[in-house]
């Protein structure tokens, strides 16, 4: 049971292998050309190298990245945060427009090693192939695919775990053939995704579950477990759209959509209740009954 101002934790720990999402807010084409797509890389970059994270694989696309990684330092909260938050502030500065670039925080799926993070990675590098955007994946620029079994060895890829998987390049493109239209055999648990066979699932609950009730009286840092305060999401909120919520006009589209951001980032991010919510003056114009029908609905557009 989690207190309501607790962030949910992440299936996660030192050492563990993750395939990780993200994706533009209202699915906005935030990679939509090559400059776009090189920063992200330069950030991936470096970011990694400053948290330690080990990086085997990614996909760059319009709207959406994946990546493939290690959480080796144990800090891949705070490495997607810095990622996602610096190439936000990139986007918004060159793009223009106001408020929050990504959709949410990251998606994670916890990786059981060698033949699920094959499965992964091959998973990830056949995206532009789903997607329709080429035939042949190694035809797409902006995956690590060319970086395998290559004769220079790029900065941040570390490709040898990946080679070591896969053994030749041939088996690579072999293997890269027979699983196109494949999923992932995800599977949901209460804790969050896994990608493995049954034993490995119910050891990673395990030390999930002995994690919390080790750390459960300790302070939690804040980007990982503490939801944040309402005055420092509506603090960077203000930030994100260049004006305060006060200025905010409701009767206009523009206006409603800023609106309607605030109140998924009080929920999710404060965790306020409706009736904590509805006090702010930028609702009082709603009913109590219908901020629960109008979250709802934002969510499930955000899913699309």
């Amino acid at each position: 049971m989690y207190n309501r101002a607790m962030r949910r934790a992440r299936l996660t720990y030192k050492g563990a292998y993750h395939h990780v999402m993200n994706r533009g807010i209202k699915g906005e084409n935030i990679f939509g050309d090559k400059r776009a797509k090189a920063y992200f890389l330069s950030i991936l970059d470096e970011k990694s190298e400053k948290q330690r994270i080990r990086i085997f694989g990614y996909c760059i696309m319009r709207n959406h990245y994946h990546i493939v990684l290690q959480n080796s330092s144990g800090k891949l909260s705070e490495f997607m945060k810095q990622l996602n938050g610096q190439y936000g502030i990139y986007y918004r500065k060159r793009m223009g427009g106001k408020g929050y670039v990504f959709q949410g925080r990251f998606e994670s799926t916890l990786i059981q090693d060698d033949r699920y993070m094959e499965m992964a990675i091959l998973y990830v590098l056949l995206n532009p192939v789903r997607k329709g955007i080429v035939r042949d994946p190694w035809n797409y620029e902006w995956s690590s695919i060319r970086q395998y079994f290559a004769r220079t060895k790029p900065s941040f890829i570390d490709t040898e775990l990946v080679e070591e998987l896969f053994k030749e390049k041939r088996i690579l493109k072999h293997l890269l053939v027979e699983w196109a239209g494949r999923d992932l055999p995800v599977k949901k648990t209460r804790a969050g995704y896994v990608l493995g066979e049954d034993s490995f699932i119910e050891k990673a609950i395990r030390k999930f579950d002995r994690r919390k009730k080790e750390e459960g009286s300790k302070r939690r840092r804040r980007h990982e477990y503490e939801l944040e305060s309402a005055e420092k999401v509506i603090e960077d909120f203000e930030k994100n759209i260049g004006s305060k919520i006060e200025g905010i006009d409701v009767e206009s589209r523009k206006g409603r959509v800023l609106r309607n951001e605030l109140l998924v980032l009080l929920k999710d991010r404060a965790g306020l209740t409706y009736s904590e919510i509805i006090q702010y003056p930028l609702f009082q114009n709603l009913k109590y009954s219908s901020l629960g029908q109008l979250y709802k609905r934002i969510k499930e557009e955000e899913k699309r």
